[in-house]
């Protein structure tokens, strides 16, 4: 496959950047380094990494992808900046996949480092669909970030599902708790349907496949279907049939109607403090 993608540096190939690089390497990624201590190896004409030290010398990545721990973020920049200034020198673009560092506090970072730069930097929240190449990824650009680089930002995370920009950065609080946190939730519909029905008396096999195809199929047809959420569960809903009674149930009001809108301002609260 002739290379589409650019040359990108890849810091960090843990469950997210490695499904991630692994989409980027389907899409045709030209020649990129990989910084992980844990890999064995890399797919490709790829060069795989132990540290910043040992990115090949003249190696110029279009994009720098920071997919480490976010405890670890301001000493992986003053390492990067410190030791290799080079692989900043042509402006790539800086997309952080690490969860609560705000713009600000990676421009802060930078800033702090013998280089001095102020990068354009782009965050970028995705979910773990994305390993399966159905997730849904919020982005926020900072300062100096340009209309090829956002574009940029648009293909890499687009490789992996859908995307979507945030007009400013707290909704990227808002975006975790919904679809950053929602598989969660999805998962725990499984967990409890499974549950329910081996208290039913079904076994254990047969519960599981019930509930995660009744899951996946509606999640499917919810995509595919152009009506929106309430009127699909209306078509399932036939008056004094078996699931009006049991929305009924789950309708009331300090069940679903309350304990989800709570849910979800519980997970923002938490986003922003870890921001902050």
């Amino acid at each position: 496959m002739a290379p589409h993608l650019p040359p990108l540096l890849l810091v960090g190939c843990g469950q997210m950047g490695g499904a991630l690089f692994s989409a980027w390497e389907q899409n045709g990624l030209a020649p990129s380094v990989v910084i992980d201590r844990h890999r064995e190896a890399v797919p490709g004409a790829h060069s795989l990494v132990r540290s910043i030290d040992d990115i090949p010398k003249r190696f110029s990545p279009d994009a720098v992808i920071l997919a480490v721990k976010p405890q670890n973020a301001a000493a992986t920049i003053t390492e990067l900046a410190t030791k290799r200034p080079d692989l900043l020198a042509n402006g790539p673009v800086i997309i952080s996949v690490m969860a609560g560092c705000t713009t600000r506090s990676l421009a802060g970072a930078f800033a702090d480092t013998p280089a001095g730069s102020s990068p354009a930097i782009v965050r970028a929240m995705p979910n773990t669909p994305s390993a399966v190449g159905r997730g849904m990824t919020g982005l926020f650009a900072g300062t100096n970030v340009s209309a090829e680089q956002k574009a940029l930002c648009d293909t890499l995370l687009g490789a992996v599902g859908a995307t979507v920009w945030m007009d400013e950065e707290d909704q990227i609080n808002i975006l975790t708790a919904i679809s950053g946190s929602g598989p969660a939730y999805v998962f725990l519909l499984a967990e409890l349907l499974e549950q329910a029905a081996v208290g039913q008396g079904l076994s254990r096999d047969v519960a599981r496949l019930l509930a995660r195809k009744t899951v996946t199929g509606a999640g499917e047809l919810l995509d595919r279907m152009p009506e929106d959420a309430a009127q699909l569960r209306r078509n399932v809903t036939s008056p004094g049939g078996t699931t009006a009674e049991a929305i009924s149930i789950l309708n009331a009001p300090d069940n679903w109607p309350a304990s989800v809108p709570e849910a979800v301002a519980a997970a923002i609260r938490r986003a922003r403090e870890l921001a902050a």
